[in-house]
């Protein structure tokens, strides 16, 4: 990182050396470590009275041995990171979690609400927001942000309209489906049953959510456990499932135009596919079914229902969730 990283300002460099000595005096006895004195400017006079001078090409404090007697009287192992440079306080603080980075701010008021900290854990915990792409007033603080932020997901936890509305209220949100549709695929502080309640009743958020979703070269269980990863399948078959399944069937075929011509699918046969498949995961997976079904019967039951679909694809099918488990789990 280079010598000027590691370079403090005169004062500071005095006050190290001035502490450095008296720690040396302490431990050692008046001994000092050689290695230590050659890059002190001034450490102590000569039998003489004539001051002894560090080489005229130390220009700063080794970075070794400033951490190592930084530890004071008490070695506790506490080092200053005010004593640090910027970039290397900034850099360890970056590590921390939200609640960990207020609790520095207690003791470094500076860097614990350093901007550049909290604009970090707003974007990594909320990949989308409308205020994101908004010309920022004058005091806005991205800490006070997360706050907000925080503060309206637990709402929504609570209740989905009355979270949204919050976010809206303080900007954060405005309400337009493609807006909302990113923010809930960028965000996973959301409570999964209420963000289905919400998507029940906004169904153009839900299609924008769809779109969102690429679903180009990948095999049709691993796609279907994708879309269920962001978009929690509900416990009970019903008129919300059918729309989830036939909106993913058709966003799949779009997604795989060169497949859907190879196997001469289409979104009605991903539809029937998509719900073999869920049955098929309940078959595998349930305890309380004994008599498993075999790879022979399931491409059997599905061939019926598709009849354009080939039997090695649906044998593939069948070995994905045998191998790797439930599609909506």
């Amino acid at each position: 990182m280079g010598q000027a990283l590691w370079r403090l300002p005169p004062r500071q460099q005095q006050q190290l050396q001035e502490e450095l000595a008296d720690h040396l005096a302490e431990s050692g006895g008046g001994k000092r470590d050689p290695v230590v004195i050659s890059f002190l400017p001034v450490l102590g006079r000569d039998g003489g009275g004539a001051q002894r001078r560090a080489p005229q090409h130390c220009y700063s404090p080794d970075i070794y041995h400033l951490l190592k007697t930084r530890r004071g009287k008490e070695q506790h192992g506490f080092i200053d990171l005010e004593m640090l440079p910027p970039e290397l306080g900034i850099t360890i603080l970056s590590y921390l979690n939200a609640t960990d980075l207020c609790l520095a701010g207690c003791v470094w008021q500076d860097l614990g609400h350093d901007e550049y900290l909290w604009q970090g854990l707003c974007k990594s915990t909320w990949g989308h927001c409308s205020i994101y792409n908004k010309r920022l007033p004058a005091g806005f603080s991205y800490r006070r942000l997360y706050l907000q932020l925080d503060e309206g997901c637990l709402t929504f936890n609570a209740n989905p309209q009355e979270g949204i509305s919050y976010f809206m209220s303080k900007g954060i949100l405005v309400d337009h489906p493609t807006e909302l549709a990113k923010f809930i695929f960028y965000t996973r502080r959301l409570n999964w049953k209420m963000l289905r309640i919400y998507l029940d009743e906004r169904r153009d958020v839900l299609d924008e959510l769809v779109t969102l979703h690429n679903f180009s070269n990948q095999f049709l269980p691993n796609a279907l456990r994708d879309f269920f990863r962001h978009i929690h399948a509900p416990e009970e078959r019903g008129e919300y499932l059918e729309t989830l399944i036939t909106k993913f069937s058709h966003r799949f075929c779009a997604c795989n135009p060169g497949l859907v011509r190879d196997l001469g699918l289409s979104p009605d046969a991903v539809y029937v596919l998509c719900y073999s498949l869920i049955l098929l995961s309940i078959d595998l997976t349930s305890p309380h079914v004994k008599n498993k079904m075999s790879k022979r019967e399931f491409i059997r039951n599905t061939r019926r229902a598709a009849h354009n679909v080939s039997e090695d694809f649906v044998g593939h099918l069948y070995d994905n969730i045998y191998l790797i488990g439930h599609v909506a789990a």
